[in-house]
């Protein structure tokens, strides 16, 4: 990085310095598919996810509320029971032993009064966690704070191209092995998911914002911690790469229309999704592989979860 650039430089974050990369991977969930090339402009990028600490002053000084803290419309939930039409969002609860990890019920609930001061339900806090990523975070309270910040939330392909911090291709965003050397290298879980967590990295939730070290652009914890929201609609596949010449390579793509973006295999869903990014501490070898730079998932944009957050990019 060159003296201007870093005199430039705004408050925490870093220069993304952009060009053509490799998005998405033909070796994983299919929807991370086909690789193709894209190009994006550089830009800035927050180092960290936004902390506690960092959203309590846009809350302090806006007086913002998020979505998990509002009433609910009955008309946008209909057939739900009536204790369920309370503010609140889902909590992850570890089983005590073995389920059917095709049934997500089993670790996955709806608590009435969990939002981002209280991510676990009302008897919990973020007491001590100032310095971790805020979490149960719908995207519009994505959006809020990066308008009030003056900042913008990343495409996925700007948000792909710097989580693989110039290692092109690479299968994770330190490099090809998931524990080089027997390191832990993200706040990932470790033992059989969702019953058994052995912590081997340190940590059963979220971890610092600043824990394990930064990627090649001094990125922190673009791989699990909390999953990350992007400003682009989810389809089932990326879109097919036309040619491989230079004057073909999209520049700063986007990602679906609006109306692809919802869960047709679901009759009951009627809420668009957005891609989020970078998996979450709840990410398992044997469940949810998504901690890599290519992986990505829709999600509600009405959901607040106790594993997703955001970080901001300045273009």
């Amino acid at each position: 990085m060159n003296a201007q650039v870093d005199a430039a430089a705004p408050a925490g974050m870093v220069w993304i310095p952009g060009g053509d990369f490799r998005m998405g991977s033909d070796h994983h969930y299919a929807d991370e598919g086909p690789t193709h090339t894209v190009r994006v402009d550089g830009f800035w990028m927050s180092r960290t996810a936004v902390t506690n600490a960092e959203f309590a002053r846009f809350v302090a000084q806006t007086g913002y509320v998020t979505v998990a803290e509002r009433p609910l419309d009955p008309a946008q939930f209909p057939g739900a029971m009536p204790e369920l039409l309370v503010p609140g969002a889902l909590v992850f609860a570890q089983p005590a032993g073995r389920v059917d990890i095709r049934q997500i019920g089993y670790w996955w609930s709806y608590v009435p009064g969990a939002h981002w001061r209280q991510p676990l339900g009302p008897s919990s806090s973020i007491d001590g966690l100032h310095d971790h990523p805020v979490v149960q975070i719908a995207y519009e309270d994505a959006q809020a704070y990066a308008g009030w910040a003056g900042l913008q939330l990343p495409t996925e392909a700007e948000w792909e191209c710097a989580a693989r911090g110039g290692l092109d291709g690479a299968a994770y965003v330190w490099g090809e092995e998931l524990t080089p050397g027997g390191r832990h290298m993200a706040n990932l879980w470790q033992g059989e998911f969702p019953w058994q967590n052995l912590c081997a990295d340190g940590y059963a939730r979220t971890a610092p914002a600043m824990a394990f070290d930064p990627n090649g652009y001094g990125l922190f914890q673009m791989a699990g911690n909390v999953w990350e929201w992007t400003a682009d609609w989810y389809a089932r596949r990326h879109a097919a790469e036309a040619s491989e010449k230079r004057c073909c390579i999209p520049r700063n793509p986007r990602g679906a229309h609006i109306d692809e973006s919802y869960d047709r295999t679901d009759p009951t869903s009627h809420i668009p999704r957005k891609v989020i990014k970078g998996g979450s501490y709840l990410c398992a070898p044997n469940y949810c592989q998504r901690y890599r730079p290519a992986a990505r998932h829709p999600q509600a944009v009405d959901s607040a979860t106790c594993h997703l957050g955001f970080r901001c990019i300045q273009r």
